[in-house]
């Protein structure tokens, strides 16, 4: 489907945006981010359980979400598990635009239409940027700040495109996210996307988004193991697709 035909259909009526999310152990912020999501313009939202052992799923499903079990750990595995969802229920019609962003309550849901609104102007898709945002005092760590330098750098240096975040918060085109084929089970899944789809020659943009202090304690940047493991997969699946 090209660009104009799907701005078209845009134009004759809104788009079908479906949200997943991926969350693991988040019983205590998980409540809020899905009442915070502006149901009016979303079809469903998946919440994908990241084998939690607290009551992340009990929590998400009383709030109105589709929740789906991850039982393999991994940031990209749940994600991966909404995709099938998605994938395997298209009984009507599949979605024109997916967003994802975290369970933790760090992202502001309620800036959705924003962050939807370059695809309806024929982008195929934009990053939430917590650097060029609002964000919080102590929101983004040291190493977040530091690892999103290098990162981004690394991105421009070897693919000629300046993103300044690999902010979970973003939207994509259902049809451009099933061509990048996504892979990653880790914490390389969200930049992956973003080296694919300049590979793929997409229309990427940025906007800023607000960030806040998460609820609960990060399982990345929260302890020096997973900073560290979490800055070699990002910078690997940077190279590794290139």
């Amino acid at each position: 489907m090209s660009i104009f035909t799907s701005n078209l259909r845009f134009m004759q009526q809104p788009p079908v945006v479906d949200v997943i999310i991926p969350a693991y152990n988040e019983a205590l912020s998980i409540g809020k981010v899905i009442n915070d999501i502006p149901r009016a313009s979303v079809r469903q939202i998946i919440v994908c359980n990241n084998n939690s052992t607290d009551e992340t799923s009990t929590i998400a499903a009383s709030a109105g979400a589709i929740v789906t079990q991850q039982p393999l750990r991994g940031y990209g595995n749940a994600c991966l598990s909404g995709l099938a969802y998605l994938q395997d229920h298209q009984e009507n019609r599949p979605p024109d635009i997916v967003v994802f962003l975290d369970g933790d309550y760090s992202d502001h849901p309620d800036e959705m239409s924003t962050l939807i609104q370059p695809i309806l102007d024929g982008k195929d898709m934009v990053i939430g940027s917590r650097t060029i945002g609002n964000s919080d005092t102590g929101s983004l760590t040291v190493p977040q700040r530091f690892g999103n330098w290098l990162a981004t750098r690394l991105i421009r240096l070897l693919y000629g495109f300046r993103f300044t975040d690999l902010g979970p918060f973003r939207a994509i085109r259902w049809d451009k996210l099933v061509l990048l084929n996504m892979e990653d089970g880790t914490f390389g899944w969200t930049v992956e996307m973003q080296v694919k789809a300049l590979n793929h020659h997409l229309d990427c943009v940025e906007v800023p988004v607000s960030y806040r202090r998460r609820i609960g304690k990060s399982k990345i940047s929260g302890t020096v193991k997973g900073t560290l493991m979490a800055g070699y997969q990002i910078l690997w699946t940077i190279v590794k697709w290139h």
